[in-house]
């Protein structure tokens, strides 16, 4: 059984960082693209970053661009979302997700569609408030 937990979020002021993890059960994170999304009540599901299984470029959305990557730590099972010059427009529940295939094709130049992502944790609330 396939299972992601995410964690490291929070409060945190604007212009601040903060490091989510996603941790993996069931599944060898090396194999897949990872995505990270978000998402605010009211509004649909926004994929923000991915990172292929292939290789350790981290796309992004335009949204995020030049301010989030991706990581992983292949040892532990996880993956990283380093966050970085917070915005309040940063504040959301944030997701990991895995497609449910091995292999590349789900992390394309502009970040993940959240459409083709299988596997999701249960998400982590990120607060950015003064």
């Amino acid at each position: 059984q396939v299972q992601l937990v995410e964690s490291g979020g929070g409060l945190v002021q604007p212009g601040g960082s903060l490091k989510l993890s996603c941790a993996a059960s069931g599944l060898n994170l090396d194999a897949y693209d990872i995505g990270w999304f978000r998402q605010v009540p009211g509004k649909e599901r926004e994929g923000v970053s991915c990172m292929p299984s292939t290789d350790w470029i981290t796309y992004n959305s335009d949204s995020v661009e030049g301010r989030f990557t991706v990581s992983r730590d292949d040892a532990k099972n996880t993956v990283y979302l380093h966050m970085n010059s917070l915005t309040p427009e940063d504040t959301a529940v944030y997701y990991c997700a895995t497609p449910s295939s091995v292999g590349r094709g789900y992390c394309s130049a502009t970040g993940p569609s959240p459409d083709r992502y299988t596997y999701w944790g249960q998400g982590t609330q990120v607060t950015v408030s003064a």
